[in-house]
């Protein structure tokens, strides 16, 4: 099968877009802080408990998002590999399970754009395997919980 992150295609691709009322070197230090990140990513409610942080090009960061559903502690693991990073600019990643093979893994990049006041404007933009992957995330809350993890960066870059 042809690598499906060679060709970018909307109907697999998930964008979601904050304002942050921070200039794009803070927003983007953010990212590459790995104390800073388990403070803020995440959707709410959930934890981060970092296992590897290594944010560089060809690094990787190794973490379980760990909630209680139903009365029981649930660990989700996940995998981002730093494809590119370019300062302030742009984040390239791939995000995933730890699983090597991980059919489900999805292609993220993040811009900082500064606008003239001062703000910045984060886009992330996920491009998901097949359509029907991208379905999928988007039918058990993907976008909300995204949403949620930018709004944690806006209260963390706030507080």
């Amino acid at each position: 099968m042809a690598d499906p992150f060679q060709t970018w295609s909307l109907d697999r691709e998930i964008v979601l877009v904050k304002l942050l009322n921070h200039p794009r070197d803070k927003v983007f230090a953010a990212w590459m802080d790995p104390k800073a990140l388990v403070e803020w990513y995440g959707p709410a409610g959930l934890k981060i408990e970092s296992h590897e942080a290594d944010i560089r090009e060809g690094g990787v960061w190794r973490f379980d998002m760990v909630g209680v559903f139903e009365g029981k502690e649930q660990r989700f693991p996940n995998l981002m590999r730093f494809l590119e990073i370019v300062p302030n600019e742009r984040i390239v990643m791939d995000y995933g399970t730890p699983d090597p093979e991980d059919p489900d893994r999805f292609r993220v990049t993040v811009t900082f754009d500064e606008q003239a006041d001062g703000k910045t404007v984060l886009t992330m933009r996920q491009l998901h395997p097949t359509r029907e992957r991208r379905q999928f995330v988007i039918g058990f809350g993907a976008v909300e919980y995204g949403l949620q993890t930018l709004d944690g960066l806006a209260a963390w870059l706030d507080g």
